[in-house]
Parts: structure tokens; C-alpha cells; sequence
């Protein structure tokens, strides 16, 4: 149970992630994914690396630059604009629905206009998933200065696309649906230089 705790992720760059396994029974045609970062990294950085042996962006939350998230399904992505950070720790959650093919984006609890993204598609089951690094194949094919280096944390995945009072709930860390990736019951493995520290502060 990582509750209230944190993943640090100590070096920049860095070639450490962490493997995260969930319960994925059948292919998905919604999801959303959230997390919670905190991070000083200008450059491009990787969030949530969901890879098929199909599509290595099967599903990616990634930071190119301060004030711009990309949220990839199939290899497709939309760009959202936020405000550039003031040094504090970002919440970001990311749903999709296949039949609509509508992507929404919440960052620290607020709405973004939504967008579309590969409506009619379905995300593949057998997945390699990771943190901190953006998989270029299978579970591998780094790119170093793609890394994630600072703390990250409640890190979910759901096969459903959340409703507006569950989108806020996960950035409050109020109770939540169960998932197939839930912070406080994570199945995982540390690959390097990773450390599990308590949250310094809520």
C-alpha cells in the first residue's frame, strides 16, 4: 500500500522506471488515467508509458515542455496548453471513449476544453506499463532525455472514462471507483534508481 507515499525518481537524466502490472482481462474501449507529478524538468518528460507490442503509444501522458501535456491513444495524440507550473505538485487526469471518441483533460481538478482522438479504436490488453520512461518498443527503447526525474504519486487507471465529481475526487485523494491500477494496492517493481519516500506534505 503506497499510501501517502511517493515515487522518487532521484537522477536527471535517468535510465530508471518502474513497472507497474494491472488485472487487464479484455481490450479497452474507455479509460482514464491520473497521477500526481512534481517535477522542476524543463525538458520533454514521460508520465504514464502504456505500451502494446502493436503500438508503443498505446497510451502516454507526456510533458513536452512546461505549458503543454500530450495525451496519446494508439498512437495518436491531442495537445493540451495549461499554465506554465509555480513549483508545486501538478494532478492530472486523462479519459477517453472509443464510441465518442472524445479526450477529456483535468489538470488539478478543472476541465479543459475537450478534444477528439481516435474515435472507434480499442486499446490493446497485453501491455507493458511504466513509469518514467516513454517506451519507443515493448518495454524498452529508452530515450534518456525523455525521463521523468522528481516525485511521482496516486498514480490510477480505470477502464472507464470518469465522471466530473470522480475526476475530482481523485485530485482531492477522495474515495475512488476500483480500478485496474490503484495507487493503494499497486502491483510493481523498481527497475534502478527509484526510492520510496513518504509524501513530504499534502
Amino acid at each position: 500500500d503506497l499510501y501517502r507515499k511517493v515515487f522518487v525518481f532521484r537522477k536527471d537524466p535517468s535510465d530508471a522506471y518502474v513497472v507497474l502490472r494491472a488485472r487487464l482481462e479484455q481490450p479497452l474501449h474507455n479509460l482514464t488515467v491520473c497521477l500526481r507529478s512534481y517535477t522542476d524538468l524543463s525538458r520533454p518528460h514521460s508520465l504514464f508509458s502504456y505500451a502494446t507490442k502493436a503500438q508503443d503509444n498505446e497510451i502516454l501522458l507526456f510533458k513536452p515542455k512546461p505549458e503543454e501535456y500530450r495525451f496519446y491513444v494508439g498512437g495518436k495524440f491531442v495537445t493540451f496548453r495549461v499554465p506554465e507550473g509555480r513549483g508545486d505538485w501538478e494532478h492530472v487526469c486523462a479519459s477517453w471513449e472509443s464510441s465518442t471518441g472524445i479526450a477529456e483533460f483535468w489538470l488539478n481538478g478543472k476541465p479543459w476544453p475537450r478534444k477528439g482522438l481516435q474515435k472507434g479504436y480499442t486499446v490493446g490488453a497485453t501491455a507493458a506499463i511504466l513509469l518514467g520512461q516513454e517506451q519507443d518498443s515493448f518495454g524498452g527503447g529508452f530515450d534518456l532525455y525523455n525521463s521523468f526525474s522528481g516525485e511521482l504519486t496516486d498514480v490510477h487507471l480505470w477502464d472507464a472514462a470518469l465522471s466530473p465529481d470522480k475526476m475530482r475526487a481523485a485530485f482531492l485523494s477522495l474515495r475512488l471507483p476500483p480500478a485496474l491500477l490503484a495507487w493503494n494496492s499497486l502491483s510493481y517493481e523498481v527497475k534502478g534508481d527509484v526510492v520510496v519516500k513518504p509524501r513530504l506534505r499534502e
